[in-house]
């Protein structure tokens, strides 16, 4: 059986969904809300069941394919390769919780193919997981949907020492954007209907960022604001970020794409200015900015922000049209050869 599952671009709403999380201990808090949708580059596979063994050939979208996992599926074996952490631990864990849940065997994954940037923003780690768990549930004839494969991907990733917020998951759905609000522990979905084609650029940055503690600090404002920093992450994090992602709801729902670029741009202008102070040596992202402000490509885009957890890690833009699309490509590759730029594409009418 061949697999596909792509990564997962937040395009708005970056951070709130553990930040909604923490309605368990503050209630007080507002709730998160993102619009997400899967990517055009993602993981490949073949995949077969296995008497009783979970194997994972994995590749990295650099080419490199690292040293395969062959583990006993045995509980407790698949849990210590869980916590020992690195992208391999994640498709560990979710086999974990697989043999813990239900009757099955082991599965084997070729991942032949990856074209999917690797810890970009665009949940690499995410996809794995989703892909073992839509593997586990296809060859098991287990019948979950789409939110069941979303729920035991989230559970294995939670079973390594990454710390995803639940939105990471999303990739499930494929190319169709969805809404997630956050309260507490509960994740409601919204499937959204786009009437048009929508056009955007992701671009790998080719710089780095430290998400780990971008994470750590931001977490630390959290459940309760003890100084102005804190409380105005969580301000951004809740009101304004609910506001600006219902209105980027309503306008992708109709097709807007001047709106949403607008809704973009102003996004990030908030994020600058509640969310710097609290992690200003990942936040401030120089090269994030140079190229969201570089005039050559200003006729093309409509808005543009940072993708994830925002830092130097990957940007996105929306733009006008499929020609603009190429030469916003075009300009970043000849005047950025560090950079990667990549196409999304949202269908209309996506199933």
């Amino acid at each position: 059986m061949k697999l596909f599952v792509p990564g997962r671009l937040c395009l708005f709403g970056e951070h709130s969904d553990w930040a909604g999380g923490y309605r368990r201990l503050n209630p007080q808090l507002e709730k998160g809300y993102t619009i997400i949708t899967g990517t055009n580059q993602g993981l490949y596979a073949n995949v077969k069941p296995h008497p009783n063994h979970f194997i994972l050939h994995a590749s990295l979208s650099d080419g490199i394919r690292p040293e395969p996992i062959q583990l006993p599926m045995e509980r407790s074996v698949l849990l210590a390769e869980a916590q020992k952490g690195g992208f391999c631990s994640y498709a560990a864990g979710v086999a974990y919780h697989f043999l813990t849940y239900f009757q099955v065997g082991g599965v084997e994954i070729d991942n032949y193919r990856t074209d999917l940037p690797i810890q970009k923003g665009l949940s690499s780690s995410a996809a794995i997981c989703v892909l073992v768990a839509r593997a586990f549930n296809h060859l098991y004839d287990l019948k979950m949907n789409r939110r069941g494969e979303m729920e035991y991907a989230y559970l294995g990733e939670t079973t390594t020492p990454s710390r995803c917020g639940r939105m990471d998951q999303a990739c499930a759905y494929g190319n169709q954007p969805i809404a997630m609000i956050f309260d507490g522990a509960s994740a409601d979905i919204i499937e959204l209907n786009v009437p048009k084609d929508l056009f955007f650029v992701i671009v790998d940055l080719g710089a780095s960022k430290n998400t780990q503690e971008i994470l750590s600090r931001l977490n630390q404002c959290y459940p309760f604001g003890t100084d102005n920093v804190q409380k105005n992450v969580q301000h951004y994090l809740g009101t304004i970020s609910y506001q600006i992602t219902q209105e980027a709801v309503e306008a992708l729902q109709a097709g807007d794409a001047p709106n949403l670029g607008q809704l973009m741009t102003k996004a990030q202008a908030e994020f600058d200015r509640y969310l710097i102070p609290a992690c200003s040596q990942q936040l401030m992202a120089p090269v994030l900015h140079q190229l969201l402000n570089y005039e050559p490509i200003q006729p093309y885009i409509l808005g543009g922000k940072g993708v994830g957890s925002q830092g130097d890690g990957t940007a996105q833009f929306i733009v006008k049209n499929k020609t603009s699309q190429q030469k916003v490509i075009r300009i970043i590759q000849q005047d950025f050869p560090q950079m990667h730029p990549l196409t999304l594409t949202i269908h209309a009418n996506s199933e």
